[in-house]
């Protein structure tokens, strides 16, 4: 907004992005790519002819890619400010620790993935609970007054 243009009387002042926040988005936004890829990654094997069982390679395929929404959209909701997109996002940082701890247990090539991945998740909730974050997001906390 330039100095010669003013807020409409009634709505909310837009306060800058917090960088943490930004960071949120950035996290929730790789991890959707992570599982996009992977789903296309799937579905070319299977088409292929790469994959043993081109059922359960298509099925997972679509599942990957569909899961891949949900932070698409949690990364997406965190960059505009959208409260909603909070809950979704912390939601995958949660579910992304499991699968990151069982890579890691894996004798493959899916250590290292499993490390970014667990070191994204972790940074990604400390991200979404940071006070500043959840004041950009205009999140209340426990005992907090009403404005």
């Amino acid at each position: 907004m330039s100095s010669t243009e003013q807020t409409p009387v009634g709505a909310p002042e837009r306060t800058p992005r917090p960088a943490r926040l930004a960071a949120a988005a950035a996290v929730a936004g790789v991890e959707a790519l992570g599982l996009v890829a992977g789903g296309v990654y799937m579905l070319v094997r299977a088409l292929t002819g790469t994959s043993g069982d081109l059922t359960g390679a298509v099925t997972g395929a679509v599942t990957l890619v569909a899961l891949g929404l949900i932070p698409l959209a949690a990364a997406r909701g965190l960059w505009l400010c959208r409260s909603w997109s909070r809950g979704p996002a912390v939601v995958t940082q949660i579910l992304a620790l499991p699968v990151a701890w069982q890579m890691l247990q894996a004798n493959s090539a899916m250590i290292p993935a499993g490390a970014v991945l667990g070191v994204l998740a972790v940074t990604g909730l400390v991200l979404l609970v940071s006070p500043a974050t959840t004041e950009a997001l205009g999140i209340r906390r426990p005992g907090q007054d009403t404005p």
